[in-house]
């Protein structure tokens, strides 16, 4: 279970670096090593990336509760954990490209691979 954490915070980093990056081009790297008080329009990509990272954001919480308390409570179903955790991050994983391409639906494909992953991580706490 440690590794899939481990492997969703790297995610998280590296989509954080993703979004720079594709702000990059539109700002420079002047402006955003500084105090980034007045910076141009992001730009359908750069935007898009914002947008995706906001989401992991709001949904890391509920992935990151439940899986650590695989550790502290009794007689939960590690291996339901573990393909949870699984699931969240593959589906977080293909939901980053879907949703940079601008095609509503298969992004929500990603999301909902992920939200599944949740769900099973916690009904693994329920014991097993």
């Amino acid at each position: 279970m440690t590794t899939w954490i481990l492997a969703v915070l790297v995610l998280y980093f590296c989509q954080i670096y993703l979004t720079a990056l594709m702000y990059l081009p539109t700002a420079g790297f002047v402006r955003l090593a500084g105090g980034r008080d007045a910076l141009p329009d992001k730009g359908k990509f750069a935007g898009r990336a914002d947008k995706a990272l906001v989401n992991m954001k709001e949904n890391l919480p509920f992935f990151l509760v439940p899986a650590l308390l695989i550790y502290v409570v009794p007689n939960a179903n590690l291996g339901l954990a573990v393909l949870g955790a699984q699931m969240f991050f593959f589906g977080r994983l293909i939901y980053i490209p879907l949703y940079l391409s601008g095609i509503p639906g298969p992004r929500s494909i990603g999301y909902g691979i992920a939200l599944i992953g949740n769900i099973l991580i916690a009904l693994s706490l329920l014991g097993g």
